[in-house]
């Protein structure tokens, strides 16, 4: 988080405040939204089994997998808004959808679900039923097997593919240039593995945390659909021409963002302290 702060000094004092604040937004979003899918991960090593001694080395490595593939996310999603404005909409109209089902879905109980490609991964390759310390493979009476451990780790790696689908698109509500959106997501996901075994245990008391993500993914998707607007080039909107709709500073976004996450958590608390029984995980 130190490092995240002041690499966002750092843009403020060579690249100016508008700069900065982009970055800090985009941060913010990003380490909130990363906060949820951390509720997974611990799951998924529940799931799993992994012993402790080995869950560092399984955050580290599944994190640097999802970071490559959030970047080809990242490069993929700046090509079609540089080329296509109208992607905004896309984005936007998505975005939204997304905040009305967190919300919809929160105290919904969460579980993990593998994916289409770990499953034909166990159909295809032999997968020992022991973990043999931090190796990937291991040569069991001549035979090659895989290891729960990277399974695991492919898990987690898949698990984060899936969130970027919200958060990729939500960051580049809050700027458009594709190195701040790169840097946002990799101090938030190099700050989850820290994040992990300092609050593991207490995530699931954040039992609003699906309200607030909701709220945020929401305001800025509307935030995409009226800067949608106020570009607009579709001809079957508005004749091709500009809409005259207000659009969100960066500024605002920002303060809401922050309010919401603090109310949100404050919340969460509260209602933890008030009802020792309500958590996520029931």
């Amino acid at each position: 988080i130190a490092c995240a702060v002041v690499f966002g000094l750092g843009i403020w004092y060579f690249s100016g405040g508008g700069y900065a604040t982009e970055y800090f937004a985009g941060y913010i979003t990003e380490y909130s939204l990363s906060v949820d899918n951390l509720f997974i991960f611990v799951i998924i090593m529940s799931t799993f089994a992994v012993p402790a001694i080995h869950q560092h080395r399984v955050l580290l490595v599944g994190i640097v997998i999802a970071l490559i593939m959030r970047g080809v996310f990242i490069a993929a999603g700046a090509a079609l808004i540089a080329n296509f404005s109208w992607a905004f909409y896309i984005f936007g109209a998505f975005l939204v959808a997304l905040g009305i089902q967190q919300i919809r879905h929160q105290g919904a109980d969460e579980e993990y679900q593998e994916s289409a490609v770990l499953r034909s991964l166990r159909r295809v390759l032999p997968v020992a039923d022991d973990y043999h310390g931090a190796r990937l493979t291991v040569k069991i009476d001549g035979k090659r097997w895989v290891t729960p451990m990277l399974v695991v780790i492919l898990a987690i790696g898949s698990a984060d593919l899936v969130f970027a689908l919200d958060s990729i698109p939500a960051i580049f509500g809050l700027t458009k240039e594709p190195y701040l959106v790169f840097a946002a997501n990799a101090f938030a996901l190099m700050g989850l593995r820290q994040l992990y075994f300092l609050i593991g245990g207490l995530l699931s008391r954040l039992v609003y945390l699906s309200i607030g993500l909701g709220v945020i993914l929401g305001f800025i998707g509307v935030k995409l659909v009226l800067e949608a607007l106020h570009t607009n080039e579709l001809p079957f909107i508005n004749g091709g021409q500009h809409v005259p709709v207000p659009t969100i500073g960066i500024g605002l976004s920002l303060s809401v963002i922050v309010a919401v996450l603090i109310i949100t958590t404050a919340a969460s608390l509260l209602k933890a302290r008030k009802d020792p029984a309500a958590d996520r995980t029931r």
